[in-house]
């Protein structure tokens, strides 16, 4: 009893290291993004907030996307039980692996967003409607993005095919989508009104490991069909 105790415990405190260590790391490679998001979170007039989303546009790409990939790319190991020598040394390789695929990318995505925020802040005032219609484009792209990197963790694809079938299983599985949306949402929540330390520590790590659970058990179901292939 004694010794399953202390099993059990053992187990706990690695799974919560694993998240730490990730999401510092997330964090650190994201460092002149994160001051760019508080400086805006303290800035006093709507026109500061403008100018600080030009760095913060143009930062994405370079650092937010290939970040992002490092974290998915660790936390599947852990999802799909590959051994690994360290966390830090694990994710320095997939950042540097999969660095250009994800900074493709993130131009394409960080684009995406740019075109649904402005058209959402001058369309949707123009009636009720058109507002849902573009909070649900919103929930919808933003789906798409968590599954973008899940698709990029996972497949070793070009730009073009992982941007295709990311969409396919984003509109074509309503289970992931809900999963997707619903955990990332509540820990987003959790994240802005729960403790000070979940952010340093669990946010992104967490968000990444729930949504590529996620995508995975999909995967696998579709993997016994031949449905998706590597």
């Amino acid at each position: 009893m004694r010794g399953g105790l202390l099993g059990g415990l053992y187990q706990v405190s690695e799974w919560v290291s694993r998240f730490a260590v990730i999401n510092l790391l997330w964090l650190i490679f994201n460092l002149p993004i994160v001051f760019v998001i508080i400086s805006m979170l303290f800035a006093e007039h709507t026109g500061e907030v403008f100018i600080l989303t030009i760095p913060l546009i143009v930062l994405s790409p370079f650092l937010f996307f290939p970040a992002t990939a490092a974290m998915f790319a660790s936390v599947r190991d852990w999802v799909i039980k590959k051994d690994y020598i360290s966390l830090m040394k694990s994710f320095w390789n997939y950042y540097k692996e999969n660095y250009k695929r994800s900074l493709l990318g993130g131009f394409i995505l960080t684009g995406l967003w740019i075109t649904w925020a402005v058209e959402y802040y001058y369309l949707s005032e123009v009636s009720v409607p058109l507002m849902f219609t573009f909070m649900i484009m919103g929930m919808v792209l933003f789906v798409y993005s968590i599954n973008f990197f899940s698709m990029m963790a996972h497949y070793h694809l070009k730009l073009r095919t992982l941007l295709k079938k990311t969409f396919i299983i984003t509109i074509g599985s309503p289970v992931l989508f809900l999963t997707v949306l619903l955990g990332s949402s509540l820990i987003i929540y959790v994240s802005v009104n729960g403790p000070l330390f979940f952010i340093p520590f669990f946010t992104g790590s967490l968000a990444a490991f729930i949504s590529f659970s996620a995508f995975y058990r999909l995967y696998l179901k579709l993997a016994e069909k031949q449905v998706l292939q590597k």
